[in-house]
């Protein structure tokens, strides 16, 4: 089985606009690579390769694999540039990880049990669906659940609440409590008739 995440990559020294356009036209894509102290390297890779990976979330949060002209380097995604209307990818930015360093990326929230709560009336409301977190690269999550199932009507969730996994923090939390944002909250229905009577004593208060 092919891994989606390990993609063959081509050291371009073709550069400007106008490389790159010709690059497209052959269904390829031009990307960067950079970070670790090393000097950034132009890139080249497959458009279907890419185009089939990207379509996978776990791509976006994910240790990849980039083999350079057959030399295997990990790195993160960091940027991409997508066409404004057709299915194409333009340009890649790729950050390179050490396994000893640790990375600061941003991880998707997928919420759980959320029926435990839009039974009892209320309505879900996400304020984040992803959040930055720090770790060694061999702990980082794909995804990072939140569970609902006992959440109640008015209450709100917050970075604090979420259980990371072993390994990860969260980058808001370190910079201080005031910085502890809300996530996702559970609002009570409005009632149609509270905001008439609202109305109607607003209106009795002007005459």
């Amino acid at each position: 089985m092919t891994n989606l995440f390990t993609l063959e990559a081509e050291v371009r020294t073709d550069l400007g606009k106008g490389a790159s356009r010709r690059l497209r036209h052959a269904d390829k894509v031009p990307a960067i690579l950079y970070g670790e102290g090393k000097e950034p390297v132009s890139l080249t890779l497959a458009h279907k390769n890419v185009f089939r990976a990207q379509q996978e979330e776990a791509f976006y949060s994910q240790v990849l694999t980039l083999n350079i002209d057959g030399k295997p380097v990990d790195c993160l995604l960091k940027d991409m540039q997508r066409h404004p209307f057709k299915q194409v990818v333009m340009h890649l930015d790729f950050l390179r990880i050490d396994a000893k360093h640790a990375v600061h990326t941003n991880i998707p929230l997928h919420f759980i049990n959320e029926e435990n709560v839009t039974k009892l009336g209320a309505t879900i409301a996400h304020l984040f669906t992803e959040i930055a977190i720090s770790c060694l690269p061999k702990y980082l999550p794909a995804f990072i659940e939140v569970d609902l199932a006992d959440m109640e009507m008015g209450q709100t969730i917050h970075i604090s609440d979420i259980k990371l996994p072993a390994g990860v923090t969260s980058d808001e939390l370190a910079k201080g409590e005031s910085h502890d944002q809300a996530v996702v909250s559970a609002n009570a229905p409005k009632v149609k008739g509270d905001d008439e009577d609202a109305a109607v004593e607003e209106t009795a208060t002007e005459e």
